[in-house]
């Protein structure tokens, strides 16, 4: 059974909004002030270890505009563009990027069968309409969350507000020199 594996990049106030600063959002980038090889590092070796992508519209769509046209020497690239995409969107009706399957209905159905189909595990990255949806129907086996030392005041957040509280078990941290945390949590069911 493959489990789902929810990365992301948040700010110390839980802001995950344009940490690359490709969506237009006013602190947009702001993860480029913390360089740190041994996060890019966690980041190619976390890649490396899943078979496929679950991604929302949003993120899907910025990472099909930069991917395929990218190439790196320590297969970053590659990797991205080789591995299977399931894209949840009610709007696309075509996938340009390679390798990318459209879910469009009956989501968390279809989402709970990619589960109990063999294979390695599957990484969501950004995607935080998405994330709720698998929050909410304790479809997440993992979160990996990269909490970098800043505050941003505003942006949307992981973690938004929901009506029942979620209790999860830290199983890993690990603090790096720019102080960025790595912490990994599974849900204590």
């Amino acid at each position: 059974m493959r489990r789902i594996v929810v990365s992301e990049f948040l700010s110390l106030d839980g802001v995950m909004e344009d940490p690359g600063g490709a969506e237009g959002f006013a602190h947009g980038g702001w993860t480029f002030k913390f360089p740190d090889p041994e996060g890019m590092r966690f980041k190619l070796d976390e890649t490396l270890s899943h078979d496929a992508l679950l991604l929302g519209r949003v993120t899907y769509e910025g990472f099909a505009a930069a991917w395929p046209s990218m190439t790196d020497e320590v297969g970053f690239a590659e990797k991205m563009n080789a591995m299977p995409k399931f894209v949840v969107s009610s709007t696309l009706k075509e996938l340009a990027w390679n390798n990318s399957a459209l879910i469009s209905s009956h989501v968390v159905e279809e989402i709970a069968k990619l589960k109990e189909h063999d294979g390695g595990d599957i990484l969501v990255a950004g995607s935080g309409g998405l994330v709720a949806t698998l929050m909410a129907n304790d479809l997440v086996d993992e979160y990996r969350l990269m909490v970098f030392p800043i505050v941003l005041g505003a942006g949307k957040r992981l973690f938004a507000a929901s009506a029942d509280a979620t209790t999860l078990r830290l199983t890993n941290s690990r603090a790096l020199d720019s102080g960025t945390l790595i912490l990994t949590y599974h849900p204590a069911r």
